[in-house]
C-alpha cells in the first residue's frame, strides 16, 4: 500500500528537480523575498476564477517552450524554440527565466505539451487565459482554437473538437504587443521605461488553465446587490440550454440556507435577502452563492461563487455638498495609488501570497479604499480586496495618449477629447466593455474611471454616458485629473504634493467631490531601488523621520476639506515602481518607509463620521 505515494513522490521530485534545473530567476534587479517562493513545476497553483468555481479543473502554469521571431512569422508555429519560460510571467519579467524585450516588429511564440485526464462522452474542454498582452492567436495540435485581442480581460475557447487521440496534446501561442508603438490600452508600460513609466509587458501574465465542463453549462453569472430591496439580482448565462432546462440559485450565510429559487434558463433571479449583513471594509460580510443547470431535475451542472449586499451612491449632506456614500452612509475614502507592479514579476505577483500582501498591508496602514491605476489584476486580487474589506476604484488601462490636458476644471463642462482613429476606438470600446463584464460581480469595486489625466480621452460624454448605462450600480469617475465634461458623477482633481480640491461652490451641487492624486513624497532607499542612481519622486527627503513629518502635515490639511464638502482622496503611492521613489514601501516590499503602526494612527483622524451630517 506504501508504493503508489513513494512512486508519486518520487516522480514528483524528479520533475520539481528538472524544473529547477531548467529556470532561474534573470539576475539584474531587486527582487521580493516571495522570488523564492516560486515552484517553476507549479507557479500560481490557486484556483484562477473565484467568482465561478467548478472542482474539475488543470493547472497549466510552469515552464513552456518559447521563441522570439520577426512578426512575418505570427501565423507560422515554430519548428524550434529558443528555451524555456516561465508561465505565467510576461518575457520581460525576470520570473520568466528569459528577461528580454520583444517589440513591435517580433512576435513571441509559446509551445506546451500537455497530458490531460480522461474526458467522458458529453464533456467538453474549456481552455482559459486570464490575461495576454495583447494579441494572440492560439492553435491546438496545429489547428487554430482563435484568436484574442485585448491584454486586460480574460478569455477562453473550446478546444474539444481540435484534441487528438491519446493523452498528450500540444497548445502553441503566437502573441504580438506593440506596446506603446501601437493604440491599444497598455497602462505605463513605453519601450524605454523613465519617470512614471515603466518596462514593457508581453505575453501570457495570468493563468493558464483547462476546465471540463458538460455540453450544457454555465457560462457566467452577473450578480447586483440592492440593499433598498434587500434583494439581488442573478442572470446566468448558460451555454448550449435546451428547452425545459432550469437554473437553480441558492443562496447561504455560511452554512444556513437563507433562499432559494428555480427559474427557466436565461431568466433573471431576483434573491431576497432579509435582514442583510452589510459588506463595509469594517465588516466585509460575503454570503455563499449556488448556481446549477436543472434537467428533468437532474444536475447538469453546477459552480459555486459568492455576493456581498452593499450600495454606492451619492446624496446631499445638510449643506447642499453631494457626498459619496457607502450603504447610504457618508465614508470618507482614503486610499493609496496602486500601480500593481512587481521588480520580479512586473504585471505578475510571484505568488498569491505576495499578491495579498499588499491589500493586506494596504489595510494596516489605515487606508479603506485602493485606486487601482491604469491596470487590472488577476481576478484573485478582487477576491482578496473582497474578502479583506477594501474599496476599490478600478481604472481603464491608458493608451493611444494625445489629448489637451485641462488639469483645472474652472467652469462645468470645460474639457478636451483627442480624435483617435476608427480601430483605436474600436479597441478602447471593446476592451473597457470585457472589463467591466468581467470584474461586475467583486463587491469590492464601487467607481469605474474611464480616463486618467486626459490620456487617450476621446468622445468622453459618450463613453460616460454608455459606462453608467452599462452598470448602474456603481459611480463612475469621468476623468480622474483630467479633462472634466459634464457627465458622471465624479470630478477628480490632482494636486501634487498638497492636498486640493476642486470648487465646491461650481461643482458641489452636482458632482461628488474627490481629489484623486495628492503626495508623491519620495525617499529613495540603498539597496532597494530598481538602479543605484537617479532615481525619482515628486518631492524627495533624506530619512524616514522627516518624510513621516511631512505626511502627517499633509494628513492635518484633510479635516477641513472633509467638512467643506471633499469626500476622498488618493495618495501617490502604494509602493516604488522601477525608478519611482515615492511609495509608502519599497519595490520589493522589504521596507516600510513609515511605520504602519504610525500611519494608521495619522490616517484615522479622517474617518470620523459626525464630520459630516447628511440630510
Amino acid at each position: 500500500m506504501q508504493r503508489v505515494p513513494v512512486l508519486f513522490l518520487l516522480l514528483f521530485l524528479a520533475g520539481y528537480v528538472q524544473a529547477q534545473q531548467n529556470w532561474q530567476v534573470v539576475p539584474g534587479h531587486i527582487t521580493t523575498q516571495w522570488s523564492a517562493n516560486v515552484d517553476p513545476a507549479n507557479p500560481l497553483p490557486e484556483y484562477p476564477r473565484p467568482q465561478l468555481v467548478r472542482k474539475n479543473w488543470q493547472n497549466l502554469n510552469g515552464l513552456w517552450q518559447y521563441a522570439i521571431l520577426p512578426k512575418a512569422q505570427e501565423e507560422t508555429i515554430p519548428a524550434s524554440f529558443a528555451g524555456n519560460i516561465l508561465v505565467p510571467y510576461a518575457v520581460e519579467a525576470a520570473l520568466s527565466g528569459v528577461g528580454k524585450t520583444v517589440g513591435k516588429d517580433s512576435v513571441l511564440w509559446y509551445k506546451k505539451v500537455i497530458t490531460l485526464p480522461a474526458i467522458k462522452k458529453g464533456q467538453q474542454l474549456i481552455l482559459h487565459f486570464g490575461a495576454v498582452d495583447w494579441r494572440c492567436t492560439v492553435y491546438v495540435n496545429g489547428k487554430k482554437a482563435g484568436t484574442h485581442q485585448g491584454g486586460y480581460d480574460p478569455f477562453s475557447f473550446d478546444i474539444t473538437a481540435l484534441l487528438k487521440k491519446g493523452k498528450e496534446q500540444e497548445i502553441a501561442v503566437s502573441v504580438w504587443d506593440p506596446s506603446d508603438e501601437g493604440p491599444q490600452p497598455r497602462g505605463k508600460q513605453v519601450k524605454k521605461p523613465n519617470g512614471i513609466w515603466y518596462t514593457p509587458v508581453t505575453g501570457i501574465w495570468q493563468t493558464v488553465w483547462l476546465e471540463t465542463v458538460p455540453t450544457t453549462y454555465i457560462v457566467s453569472t452577473k450578480q447586483t446587490p440592492d440593499i433598498d430591496t434587500r434583494s439581488l439580482s442573478v442572470q446566468t448565462k448558460v451555454a448550449n440550454a435546451q428547452t425545459g432546462d432550469l437554473v437553480k440559485v441558492t443562496a447561504f450565510d455560511g452554512t444556513a440556507k437563507l433562499s432559494e429559487y428555480t427559474v427557466t434558463a436565461g431568466e433573471e433571479v431576483k434573491v431576497v435577502i432579509n435582514d442583510p449583513k452589510l459588506w463595509t471594509p469594517e465588516n466585509p460580510f460575503l454570503y455563499t452563492l449556488k448556481v446549477a443547470i436543472l434537467r428533468a431535475g437532474k444536475v447538469v451542472d453546477e459552480a459555486d461563487s459568492y455576493f456581498a449586499m452593499r450600495k454606492i451612491s451619492m446624496g446631499v449632506d445638510g449643506n447642499g455638498v453631494q457626498r459619496m456614500l457607502l450603504n447610504n452612509r457618508f465614508v470618507f475614502q482614503y486610499g493609496p495609488l496602486d500601480q500593481g507592479w512587481w521588480p520580479d514579476g512586473l504585471y505578475t505577483a510571484p505568488t498569491d501570497e505576495a499578491l495579498k500582501f499588499d491589500v493586506v498591508q494596504t489595510k494596516e496602514m489605515g487606508f479603506n479604499m485602493i485606486r487601482k491605476h491604469v491596470k487590472v489584476e488577476p481576478a484573485r486580487w478582487y477576491y482578496h480586496c473582497d474578502q479583506l474589506g477594501m474599496l476599490v476604484w478600478q481604472d481603464m488601462p491608458s493608451g493611444d495618449l494625445g489629448a489637451r490636458w485641462e488639469p483645472r476644471p474652472a467652469v462645468e463642462g470645460i474639457g478636451y477629447d483627442m480624435e483617435r482613429s476608427a480601430e483605436s476606438e474600436q479597441i478602447y470600446r471593446t476592451e473597457w466593455n470585457a472589463i467591466m463584464e468581467s470584474l461586475h460581480n467583486f463587491p469590492s469595486i464601487i467607481a469605474w474611471v474611464p480616463f486618467n489625466e486626459a490620456w487617450g480621452q476621446f468622445k468622453t460624454k459618450e463613453i460616460v454616458n454608455w459606462t453608467m448605462q452599462k452598470d448602474p450600480s456603481r459611480l463612475i469617475n469621468t476623468a480622474s485629473g483630467g479633462n472634466f465634461h459634464a457627465a458622471g458623477h465624479i470630478i477628480d482633481l490632482h494636486n501634487y504634493p498638497l492636498p486640493a480640491m476642486p470648487s465646491v461652490e461650481l461643482f458641489g451641487a452636482k458632482y461628488v467631490i474627490v481629489l484623486g492624486e495628492f503626495g508623491g513624497l519620495g525617499l529613495p532607499l540603498e539597496g532597494h531601488t530598481w538602479q543605484d542612481k537617479n532615481n525619482w519622486g515628486y518631492r524627495s527627503y533624506k530619512n524616514k523621520e522627516e518624510l513621516l513629518t511631512n505626511y502627517s502635515q499633509l494628513i492635518d490639511k484633510f479635516p477641513a476639506l472633509i467638512k467643506k464638502g471633499l469626500s476622498a482622496a488618493v495618495y501617490t503611492q502604494t509602493t516604488d515602481v522601477e525608478v519611482e521613489t515615492n511609495g509608502l514601501m519599497t519595490y520589493d516590499r522589504k521596507v516600510f518607509k513609515i511605520p504602519v503602526a504610525s500611519l494608521k494612527q495619522v490616517h484615522n483622524k479622517l474617518y470620523d463620521i459626525n464630520l459630516v451630517t447628511m440630510k
